[in-house]
């Protein structure tokens, strides 16, 4: 294992990629509320850089939400060709407008009109509805650039503790974590 946690992930992170695994830089973020109640969901990695692992969203999504009331959270990347899974945690915090226009800019036309239409996680009265908004949005743009809003951008997840777990058929499976001891890391092997 790399005494960098962040080179280690890179590696896997590359070999993943090689390998074929379709969208290989999917994972899940788990947040929770204030008063502790979980929620899951698959995001896109948008970063995996010295600083953090770069996601986005709506702001006002429900995972914007609850990342304001608890700025804490989990991402966790598995890939079961290769029998890897990484588990990231940390502390969330906004990126700054740059990226998180570098980000919406990277997105398809069609991604940032649905983005701009879509009120995320709020209840829709018909799908008919959403694609009417949707449509009627871009009919207006054509033509004009697409500009991030103020309620979307990226969010960093700077990491405390990551694990690198590695399958193997007789369920000995190895694990590392490297947890964040000022300005290093320290690593253990765990049992699995």
């Amino acid at each position: 294992m790399d005494p960098d946690p962040l080179r280690q992930f890179q590696r896997w992170f590359d070999e993943a990629r090689a390998a074929g695994i379709p969208l290989a830089e999917a994972c899940a973020v788990a947040t929770a509320s204030a008063g502790g109640a979980p929620s899951a969901r698959m995001v896109l990695l948008k970063a995996a850089e010295a600083r953090g692992f770069v996601f986005a969203t709506n702001y006002r999504s429900r995972k914007g939400r609850e990342l304001a009331e608890n700025p804490k959270a989990s991402l966790l990347f598995y890939w079961h060709v290769l029998g890897r899974q990484v588990r990231v945690e940390g502390s969330v915090e906004q990126v700054d407008a740059t990226e998180s226009d570098e980000i919406w800019l990277a997105r398809p036309r069609a991604s940032r009109v649905s983005a701009l239409a879509s009120a995320q996680s709020e209840p829709v009265a018909s799908r008919e509805e959403l694609e009417e908004r949707v449509a009627a949005l871009a009919r207006e743009l054509d033509g004009r650039e697409v500009d991030r809003p103020e309620w979307w951008g990226g969010y960093r997840v700077v990491p405390d503790e990551l694990e690198f777990w590695q399958h193997r058929d007789d369920r000995l499976h190895h694990r590392f974590r490297y947890r964040r001891r000022r300005d290093a890391w320290s690593i253990d092997e765990l049992q699995p």
